[in-house]
């Protein structure tokens, strides 16, 4: 462990998404991260939870078999604090609780946060690249997209005008729209138009549309991957790229005659991530085109990154009971 006197503390958040299952070990000086490691494994929580609102046994047995090695991680490291996040499927699922009692008898302390935390944690993760910035994130993952419109400065709390989470992630569209892989006549449009409708309300509603654009999540990273033929992730080579509509609009033509096998076979593609691609493509697609933007940027940065800044806050913080995290949620840590 750090020297909590000199503001130096090693932390460990776990996030549960949809599809991916994350963890990020991070040993911060005086407010900076000086050492950190990201471990990502696609664990497909959201195994079917749209058309049956339940998460499936093999899915909690994924999960909870990877957070037991997350566990052992984190052991070794000895963080001086945990949090554990659960968003989307968690959310959806009527017994969630199965699998939140699982992750407590491994020692965790499990929070289902709700959409709009989720995207102001994100939000929070991704501006610091772009400090005083009006800036659009958004994180579009396997259950649904977080969107949040705003700007921040250290110092200041989040200045957000728009904060909203939609129904619409890669598993949501793909279970719902497409009969199989590659889809049927009129599926791809269908399920562009559905997700067009939200986003369009979303950005008609908002109170700014600002100039740019930021979006994380496996999808916008595996598309650059893709674009750029990647043998082996560069993680330096994703974060901060900027990638047009034409491009995402490419991507959604080359996957939209292809089976899941086949697309796994594209440069820069995880073949655990071959069958959600395609319906992610597309909600990203739409996303660009609703928002009138012919580019965004891609952020390694994202809902971890947020919470670590949020962890960091409350260990600063510990024993303030009038402490108010920047985010305005408090982590459970353990």
């Amino acid at each position: 462990m750090c020297d909590a006197a000199s503001m130096c503390f090693r932390i460990a958040s776990i996030d549960l998404g949809t599809v991916s299952s994350r963890l990020l070990l991070a040993t911060v000086e005086d407010g900076v991260i000086v050492d950190s490691n990201k471990h990502t494994v696609i664990t497909n929580l959201g195994e079917g939870v749209d058309a049956t609102g339940s998460l499936c046994d093999a899915a909690i047995e994924r999960v909870t078999s990877v957070c037991r090695e997350f566990c052992r991680k984190v052991d070794a490291f000895e963080p001086d604090a945990v949090c554990t996040t659960l968003t989307s499927a968690a959310r959806d699922a009527k017994n969630g609780a199965v699998l939140i009692d699982a992750l407590r008898g491994l020692g965790l302390c499990p929070q289902v946060i709700p959409g709009e935390v989720e995207a102001k944690l994100t939000f929070y993760g991704v501006a610091h690249d772009f400090e005083g910035q009006v800036i659009a994130v958004a994180d579009s993952g396997g259950g649904s997209t977080e969107l949040a419109l705003g700007s921040y400065g250290a110092g200041r709390p989040l200045e957000l005008s728009s904060v909203e989470s939609l129904n619409i992630g890669c598993r949501r569209v793909t279970e719902r729209f497409f009969s199989a892989l590659p889809p049927q006549y009129g599926e791809v449009e269908r399920a562009a138009s559905w997700a067009a409708e939200q986003f369009g309300a979303f950005w008609a509603g908002a109170a700014e549309r600002p100039d740019r654009l930021i979006a994380v999540g496996g999808t916008v990273t595996t598309l650059v991957a893709m674009i750029e033929r990647m043998e082996h992730y560069d993680s330096s080579r994703v974060h901060l790229h900027r990638l047009g509509i034409q491009d995402v609009e490419a991507c959604v033509e080359a996957m939209r005659v292809l089976d899941a096998a086949s697309v796994a076979n594209l440069p820069g593609v995880q073949e655990k991530r071959a069958s959600v691609l395609l319906g992610g493509a597309v909600i990203i697609r739409e996303l660009m085109k609703t928002g009138g933007y012919d580019e965004l940027t891609v952020s390694e940065n994202s809902l971890l990154a947020g919470m670590a800044a949020t962890m960091l806050e409350a260990l600063a913080h510990k024993g303030d009971d009038g402490f108010k995290p920047v985010v305005g949620w408090k982590p459970e840590l353990s």
